[in-house]
């Protein structure tokens, strides 16, 4: 493959998962200001739970969230099934990640917090899926192919994923009037940590 045909497949990749993120924007409806609204009358913190590219998404979306004012932690769903499910509580609420909507182990740890009275927010990208029957409210993830050439390596779907936990944690910081010095606070270390601190003073 020459250097000019190596760039052309990067650009159909970037293409593709830049219309997956389209159609994630199409489909984004009253469900997700559902979700903002749950989390914002949450007294908790939000654990969210996934498993293989979905469980990694769901670390980097935690920490998002932790860093902008909603508290947060990752639970690994295997772990919680083997006694982590003690670390949720009544005041906490659960974001539970799955493309296909049909990951055993996240659909049994949602089942059994669900029996808790624990609510329930879905990221999925099957409406009609064994965890979007589970779960309180659904966010639609849902893309027309992975960028992988077989349509199988989670790809464009994790994208959509991550960019819409990134858009709940940034509309949640908004909604909570948080400000730069804020963010600080969480973020006191490297470059941005400096450079918040020099706008500061």
């Amino acid at each position: 493959m020459k250097d000019s045909q190596i760039l052309e497949r990067a650009r159909e990749i970037l293409q593709r998962e830049k219309e997956g993120l389209e159609e994630v924007i199409k489909n984004l409806d009253s469900s997700f200001v559902k979700a903002v609204k749950l989390i914002l009358n949450t007294p908790g913190r939000v654990v969210i739970t996934g498993i293989g590219k979905s469980g990694l998404i769901g670390r980097k979306i935690s920490a998002t969230l932790s860093s902008t004012g909603t508290p947060s932690f990752f639970l690994h769903p295997v772990e919680a099934l083997h006694g982590d499910l003690g670390m949720v509580t009544s005041e906490d609420i659960v974001l539970a990640l799955s493309y296909s909507g049909h990951t055993l182990e996240v659909c049994e740890v949602v089942k059994i917090l669900k029996s808790r009275n624990i609510p329930v927010i879905a990221i999925t990208g099957n409406k009609e899926s064994v965890l979007a029957g589970l779960s309180d409210v659904v966010i639609n993830a849902f893309v027309p192919r992975e960028a992988c050439p077989f349509n199988l390596a989670p790809t464009t779907s994790t994208t959509a994923m991550l960019a819409l936990g990134d858009a709940l944690a940034i509309v949640l910081f908004e909604l909570r009037g948080l400000q730069a010095e804020d963010f600080r606070k969480n973020h006191p270390g490297g470059t941005l940590g400096e450079r918040l601190k020099v706008k500061v003073k």
